[in-house]
């Protein structure tokens, strides 16, 4: 994986489009996007609050927006079908500052 740099919101979003896009940043998926999934990302975030600021919304675009969202593994729902599936980090047996306190002592030869 390269280095990613999350482009910023448009403040003049919708505030759902702004909502779900900080959501996207803090969701587990995302540790896992790339530059071209963040610029889809704000593309989409962009249309959506294009969408939703319209006084005439459309059936199909409502459709063809939620679609693109699955791309983004946006629901639990996305992610099960393509079976990926977020888990809580394992629990350390022994805490890193333990372990680093124990190498240290060894490194000084004291017991």
């Amino acid at each position: 994986m390269r280095p990613v740099r999350v482009p910023r919101a448009d403040p003049d979003w919708h505030p759902a489009a702004k909502q779900l896009y900080d959501s996207l940043k803090k969701s587990g998926q995302s540790d896992f996007y790339q530059q071209s999934d963040w610029a889809y990302a704000w593309a989409l975030m962009d249309d959506f609050s294009h969408y939703k600021k319209s006084a005439k919304r459309s059936a199909q675009m409502a459709q063809t927006l939620y679609s693109a969202l699955g791309n983004l593994l946006v629901t639990e729902g996305d992610r099960r079908r393509v079976r990926i599936e977020l888990q809580e980090p394992e629990p350390e047996e022994t805490p890193a500052a333990v372990l680093a306190i124990a190498d240290y002592k060894k490194e000084l030869g004291v017991d």
